[in-house]
Order: C-alpha cells, then sequence, then structure tokens
C-alpha cells in the first residue's frame, strides 16, 4: 500500500484528516509498520493505536510514546499518554481542587494544625444532609423496614410505612432489596412515579416511559448517551445553559460531544431570551449538529424559576429547530420567591397541543433535592415522551447493561412518589417536615440574596428556587493580575484565599460558566440558620479585608 493510497484513503473515512501539518511537515510516518494494522470496514477505521483530534481539527494517528511492549517490561501499559482523551480534558467543578484542598484541609486540623478556624464549611455542593437538614422521618422508616423485614413486627413503625415496604418486597425477587430488579426499576415504582407526575401535571402518564435511575444524574447521562453519533461529518451537540451545572460539560467532554453554551441573562434575574437561543445555535451548526437542548428549571448554579411563557417560547424554538428537549427538574419542589411557580416541560407542552405536544422530551427527577435530600442513596427517574418506538428498544437494551439501579434509592422514588396520604397515620407528621424544609430553605434564600447585596461589590440576583445563590462581585485589577501570576481564573483565586482564611467552600463561576469579563461564585444555602448566618459574617468580613489588599 503506497502512502499515497493510504493518505486519500484515510481522508475518505475520516472527516477533516490531513495526513501533514500547516508546514507540511508529516503528522505521521508512512512505514510498514504504521499501515499494516489499518483495517477498513464500511465507514470505519480500525486501528491499535490513538487517533489524536489537534487544537486545528486536523487529525493524525500517533503510536503513543509509553505504550508497553512485550519486550518492556518495566513500562506501565495505561499512562497519561494512553489514556482516554476525553477522560483528560473533562472537568466537575463541584468537586475540583478547592474541594481536594478543603479536604486536605480538614486533615491538618485533625492533626492540629493551626488555622484561623476549627472547622470547613463545604458549601460547594447541594449536600442537603451534611449540612444538618435532617431525614424525613417516614423515609426512614421505609428503608428501615425494606432493608430489616423483621421490623416489621415491632409496634414502634406506623401500619402505612410498613404497607408501602410490604409492597416494594413484592416487587423484589426473594423478597429482598438485596436482589437484582427489572432494568428499568421495579414495576411497582414505575407506576407510582407515573400516577405522581399525572396527578401533578393533570395529563396521563404511561408508567412504561418511566425508568428508574442511580440519581437524575445516571438518567440524564443514559440519555445523553443515545445522541452520540457524527451526523453529516459533524459532532453532536448540545445546547446547555451558560451558567449550567457543571453535570453537562463534564459528560459532553467524556462523551466527545460539542457543548453549545447559550448565556442566561443576568439582568433579567437569569432569564433566557430567543435571540440568545438563536445566536448560540447558529454558530455552533457551524462545527456541529444540534440535537438536544438541556434546561435546568428552577436553575442551578442560578436559582431562577423560569415562568410559563418562557417554557413555552423554549418549546416552539425546539421545534424549529428539530431539538430533543432535556428538562432537568430536581429541583421542582424548591420554589421560594413570591410569584414563582413550577411549571413541568410536559404540561406546557400537552397543553400547547400538536406539534409541541408530539416532540420528543426527557424530563428528569432526584430525591437528593427538595425537601428529601437522600443524595447518598442515588434515587431518580427520567420520563420520556415521544421516542421512537425502536430507538426506546435500544435505550432499554443499553441500561440493561448496568443491570439495575440502586434498590434502596428506588425505594426512596417510591415514597417521594406515593408519599402518606392524608387518611393515613404518618400524614401529619410527614407535612409539618417536608413543610418545615422548605419553608426553612426560602427563610434562608432571602438571608443570603439580601446579606450579599448590601456587601460593596456584590450583586446577587433574587434565588427564586432550588439551593443555590450565584451572586456577582466585582474584584480589583491588582487581584486579578495576582490571579494571573498563581495561572488561576480571578473568582478561583478570590474562591482560594477565602478558603484558606476562612474555612468557607465555594464553587468559583468560571466553573459553571459565565459571561466573559464578569465574576462569580456559586454557594448552597443549606447550612442551618445559625451557621448560615455566621458564615455570611465571616464572609463580609473576609471581602472587605481582601478588597483592601488588593485595592
Amino acid at each position: 500500500m503506497s502512502s499515497r493510497f493510504l493518505s486519500s484513503t484515510l481522508r475518505a473515512k475520516i472527516p477533516n484528516f490531513s495526513s501533514t501539518s500547516g508546514n507540511n511537515a508529516p503528522l505521521f510516518e508512512m512505514s510498514d509498520n504504521l499501515i499494516h494494522p489499518f483495517t477498513f470496514r464500511g465507514s470505519e477505521v480500525r486501528k491499535p493505536f490513538n487517533l489524536i483530534k489537534g487544537v486545528s481539527g486536523v487529525l493524525s494517528c500517533e503510536t503513543p510514546r509509553t505504550m508497553a511492549t512485550s519486550t518492556d517490561k518495566n513500562c506501565k501499559n495505561l499512562t497519561l499518554d494512553t489514556l482516554n482523551p476525553c477522560v483528560k480534558v473533562m472537568e466537575y467543578a463541584v468537586r475540583g481542587p478547592l474541594v481536594i484542598r478543603a479536604g486536605e484541609i480538614e486533615k491538618e486540623l485533625e492533626k492540629g494544625i493551626k488555622k484561623p478556624f476549627k472547622t470547613v464549611l463545604k458549601a460547594n455542593i447541594g449536600d442537603c444532609h451534611a449540612m444538618g437538614q435532617k431525614p424525613i422521618t417516614f423515609i426512614r422508616q421505609v428503608l428501615a423496614l425494606v432493608s430489616y423485614p423483621e421490623l416489621m413486627k415491632s409496634p414502634d413503625f406506623p401500619e402505612d410505612a410498613k404497607l408501602r415496604a410490604r409492597d416494594i418486597l413484592k416487587g423484589c425477587r426473594g423478597g429482598s432489596v438485596g436482589s437484582y430488579t427489572d432494568s428499568p426499576g421495579i414495576e411497582l415504582i414505575r407506576r407510582h412515579c407515573a400516577e405522581y407526575i399525572e396527578r401533578r401535571d393533570g395529563h396521563p402518564c404511561d408508567w412504561q416511559n418511566i425508568v428508574l435511575g442511580a440519581g437524575a444524574s445516571d438518567c440524564i447521562k443514559g440519555i445523553l448517551k443515545l445522541l452520540i453519533c457524527d451526523i453529516g461529518c459533524k459532532k453532536p451537540g448540545v445546547m446547555v445553559p451558560i451558567p449550567q451545572y457543571p453535570l453537562y460539560s463534564a459528560t459532553l467532554a467524556e462523551f466527545n460531544m460539542h457543548q453549545i453554551g447559550y448565556y442566561l441573562d443576568e439582568s433579567k434575574l437569569w432569564g433566557l431570551t430567543l435571540p440568545e437561543l438563536q445566536r448560540s445555535i447558529n454558530e455552533a451548526k457551524q462545527v456541529s449538529q444540534p440535537r438536544a437542548i438541556v434546561v435546568i428549571n428552577p436553575g442551578n448554579p442560578t436559582g431562577q424559576v423560569l415562568t410559563k411563557e418562557n417554557i413555552q417560547e423554549i418549546i416552539k424554538f425546539a421545534h424549529k429547530e428539530n431539538l430533543m428537549i432535556l428538562a432537568d427538574e430536581v429541583y421542582q419542589d424548591n420554589i421560594y420567591a413570591e410569584g414563582s411557580k413550577f411549571y413541568s416541560f410536559k404540561k406546557v407542552m400537552m397543553e400547547m397541543g400538536a406539534p409541541y405536544s408530539d416532540m420528543e422530551l426527557a424530563s428528569f427527577m432526584s430525591c437528593s433535592k427538595g425537601y428529601m435530600g437522600e443524595c447518598g442513596l442515588r434515587g431518580g427517574y427520567v420520563e420520556i415522551l415521544n421516542m421512537d418506538p425502536n430507538v426506546k428498544a435500544m435505550y432499554m437494551k443499553a441500561i440493561s447493561a448496568s443491570l439495575c439501579s440502586t434498590v434502596l434509592g428506588q425505594a426512596v422514588i417510591d415514597v417521594v412518589a406515593n408519599p402518606p396520604r392524608k387518611d393515613e397515620p404518618s400524614y401529619e407528621q410527614f407535612m409539618k417536615e417536608k413543610l418545615g424544609v422548605l419553608g426553612a430553605l426560602k427563610l434562608r434564600a432571602k438571608m443570603v440574596e439580601e446579606t450579599f447585596n448590601q456587601i460593596e461589590g456584590f450583586s446577587c440576583n433574587p434565588v427564586q428556587g432550588a439551593m443555590y445563590a450565584f451572586p456577582q462581585i466585582k474584584l480589583p485589577p491588582k487581584a486579578i493580575e495576582a490571579a494571573k501570576k498563581e495561572n488561576k481564573a480571578p473568582d478561583a483565586f478570590y474562591a482560594f484565599r477565602l478558603l484558606e482564611e476562612t474555612g468557607i467552600c465555594i464553587v468559583p463561576g468560571s466553573g459553571f460558566g459565565q459571561m466573559p469579563g464578569t465574576y462569580h461564585f456559586r454557594t448552597t444555602i443549606l447550612p442551618q440558620t445559625d451557621a448560615l448566618k455566621d458564615m455570611l459574617g465571616v464572609f463580609k468580613s473576609f471581602h472587605e479585608k481582601f478588597i483592601a489588599t488588593y485595592s
């Protein structure tokens, strides 16, 4: 096989392929050793060495420098050179370098190393119970009963909790939560989720469109995976709000998909505008094939709640551009602002009628947020609407490879979807605890907004929903220069100084995306009221000192 034939064949098989760099220097050696491993099957190139895409979009083939061979027994097979490049570029800011440093500081405090603070306050993540929120009694009662059925004999557990536990165990093989379930989840729980959605939206829900997962994140990744298909020699693109929850940017990087960022308008309470949606998709079409749009409502990290009219505009836009809608609705119980109301995308689509009610939609719910806060139990679901039956069959096949989601997580979702009713013994306590959690979060949302807006250089939109505030901060030029010297984003520099001097761990806005030239951070509103007051007081003192240092 000649060099010319290989090069021309590769050009035909691989989009944007070039055998030379911009200065015509060969990107690979046309030797027999390099050529022979190639085999072609249809449009697929099979290769035992890396196919690397450079910044310019040029593809080249390189044999990894550190690949172990039969004659080199001391060389690692898996190194940074031979690691999946998509894993190397993905980032997850919520658990990034700041959180790692926070963990190190905790260990230093345990060893008695002196700090200007006694504890680390992790305001970086929406981990409700870690921040002092008490578990809902009824949820834990059902979990205890399904985990250890002998407790059914105890008079200390209410009958409605026992009833739900018995029903869940009937759906488990061998009557044990230690057994595998069907891959989409226990049928009874899927049926309860469908009934919950019907009560919420007033429209029918087919339980067979419900798939239970290990948290909403698991469900989201399962749907995104279906979209990994180059079309017209272009990567699949997914529209994501900026600022966005880093799960999306990390997953798109991992899956080698194109992120299409559309900016939320901070001056309009983080609203979503049609001109911005159109701008972002028009630019993206040059390099990708847009397949879906992600909408997070209520917003993370921005805390906005979309109006019904705004949702209608998004649906019409998605229909015009033939986009699947991914509705991240895990904070649907967390609505605080006066006049704000949660509307599900499904409800609005159904009310709009055809052709919009026939659009492809995947909507997500979780037991990690809301009033439940059961983050570690990993329970969630996705409802899929109007999916091609053949695609749905492939989706079910794909999730079967993971066997099933955690059964205890499924049990929590069952309680969320099938809570105590008014005529049951646990109803009064359940509602008291639920409303108590949501009421406290509403007070803290207002407290955070008002406190930040009293600090010079801060501006914070109302926290209409969810569990976070995303204030903007004005940083002095000297602070920005100091950040550059440390090779850090300015808001990351600020966040590191805050952590080292106060023990408060937040997430810089650069980890979520933000308008160029602006700086933000995300903090949860989850610390209990007294702890939150203390945190905000320390925050104010730190900021005043920081500004004085770099002015």
